[in-house]
C-alpha cells in the first residue's frame, strides 16, 4: 500500500527550506559577527522574578503578535487568493474594545477574560465583513480590505472617545510580560497556544483540506461539496480572531491603548511572513509552520540590524533589500530552475550508473 501523506500542522515541510536557510544564514552571520548574539541568561525583572534574556528571547518575544497574524494570514491567502491588509488596523479596534471592558470596573481576571471574549468577537464580526465583500461580492480581498485599512483605527479611536487610556493591572502586565514565576515571556506561550488550537482543528477536521481545495480551484471545490463562500467567511473570521489577540498583547505590553501606533505597518510584514514562509501568495495549499518561521526570520532581522547599530531610518530599507532576495529565491521560477537542475544531476547520475554496470 502506498504511505498514506502526512496532514498536519508541518505538513509539506520542503516548503519550509526558504525560512530554515534564512534563519540558518542569520544564525551564522551572528555567530561570526558576535558570538554571544544567541546567548541566553537568566535574569531578574522588576518584581525580582527570574526570566529569560537575551537577543534569542527578544526575537521570538517581539515577533509574537505577527507570529500570530501570519498563522491567520495563510488561512486568508490560501483560500481566497489575496491578502488582508486592514489586519493592523483590526488588531487596534480589538485592543481598543478590549480597553473599554478594563474601564468599565475593577480589573479582575473575569474581566480580562470577558474583555478577550468581547474583543475577539467584535473582530471576527469585522473579519466576517471583510469576508462578505470577498465571497459574496466577489471583490478582490486586498481592495474589500482596504475600506476597514481606511477608516479602521479611526473606529479605534471612536470606542474611546479620542483617548489613550492606560489599563495597568498585575493581570496585564502578566499578559504582556512575564506570569510570576515563569521565566519565558508570556506572548511566545501564546503564540505556542495558538498554534497548538490551529493544529488540533487542523487534524480533527476537514478545514485544511477544504481551504486548499477551495484556493486551488474554486469551481472543482464547489462540485465536489465544498462551499467556497463559507470557507472564505470561515478564513476571515479566523484572521480575525487572531487579530484580537494580537491587539490584546499588543496592549497588554504598554498597558495602554494608542490606536495610531499599535501594530503600526505590521500587514505588510505579515504579508512577507507568509510568503517567506513558502507559501504561494496564489492561494491553494499552505503551510502554517512556514509563516511562522517567516515572521521569525523578519524579526531576526529586524534585531540583528539594531546589534549592528544601523539607524532606525535605515533599518526598513536593509529589511527590503533581504526579502527581497528572500522572495526571488522562494518565487516559482527559482523554484522550477533548482528543479530542473536537480532532474538533470539525477538523470546524469542514473546514466553513469549504467554505465558502470
Amino acid at each position: 500500500m502506498p504511505e498514506r501523506k502526512k496532514t498536519g500542522f508541518f505538513q509539506n515541510n520542503s516548503q519550509l527550506l526558504i525560512p530554515l536557510v534564512a534563519i540558518g544564514l542569520l544564525l551564522i552571520f551572528n555567530l561570526i559577527r558576535d558570538s554571544s548574539f544567541f546567548s541566553v541568561n537568566i535574569g531578574t525583572n522588576n518584581d525580582g522574578y527570574p526570566v529569560l534574556q537575551g537577543n534569542l528571547i527578544s526575537i521570538l518575544n517581539g515577533a509574537s503578535e505577527l507570529a500570530i497574524l501570519a498563522m491567520g494570514m495563510t488561512l486568508v491567502t490560501a483560500a481566497s487568493g489575496g491578502q488582508d491588509i486592514s489586519v493592523g488596523c483590526l488588531a487596534a479596534i480589538a485592543g481598543s474594545v478590549f480597553v473599554k471592558v478594563l474601564r468599565a470596573g475593577p480589573i479582575t481576571g473575569w474581566t480580562v477574560a470577558l474583555g478577550v471574549v468581547l474583543c475577539c468577537l467584535v473582530a471576527m464580526v469585522f473579519g466576517c465583513f471583510n469576508g462578505t465583500l470577498v465571497s459574496v461580492f466577489k471583490i478582490q480581498p486586498m481592495i474589500a480590505t482596504l475600506i476597514l485599512f481606511t477608516c479602521g483605527r479611526s473606529i479605534a479611536y471612536w470606542i474611546n472617545g479620542g483617548a489613550t487610556p492606560t489599563v495597568g493591572s498585575p493581570i496585564i502586565t502578566a499578559i504582556g510580560s512575564f506570569i510570576p514565576g515563569i521565566p519565558v515571556p508570556t506572548p511566545i506561550l501564546i503564540v505556542i497556544l495558538v498554534g497548538i488550537i490551529l493544529s488540533i482543528v487542523f487534524r480533527t477536521t476537514t478545514l485544511r483540506l477544504y481551504i486548499q481545495s477551495v484556493g486551488i480551484n474554486q469551481g472543482a471545490a464547489k462540485l465536489n461539496g465544498i462551499n467556497p463562500l463559507k470557507i472564505k467567511l470561515l478564513a476571515f473570521i479566523l484572521l480575525g480572531a487572531c487579530c484580537s489577540v494580537s491587539g490584546v498583547i499588543g496592549v497588554s505590553r504598554l498597558s495602554l491603548i494608542n490606536h495610531e501606533t499599535l501594530l503600526l505597518n505590521i500587514e505588510m510584514d505579515a504579508i512577507l511572513a507568509v510568503a517567506i514562509g513558502g507559501n504561494s501568495l496564489g492561494g491553494g495549499k499552505f503551510n502554517m509552520a512556514g509563516s511562522i518561521l517567516g515572521a521569525y526570520t523578519i524579526q531576526a532581522l529586524t534585531i540583528t540590524l539594531y546589534a549592528m547599530k544601523v539607524p532606525s531610518t535605515d533599518v526598513k530599507a536593509y529589511k527590503a533589500i533581504v526579502i527581497i532576495l528572500l522572495v526571488i529565491l522562494g518565487s516559482p521560477v527559482v523554484k522550477d530552475a533548482f528543479r530542473r537542475l536537480r532532474m538533470r544531476s539525477n538523470s546524469g547520475r542514473t546514466s553513469i550508473g549504467k554505465e558502470a554496470a
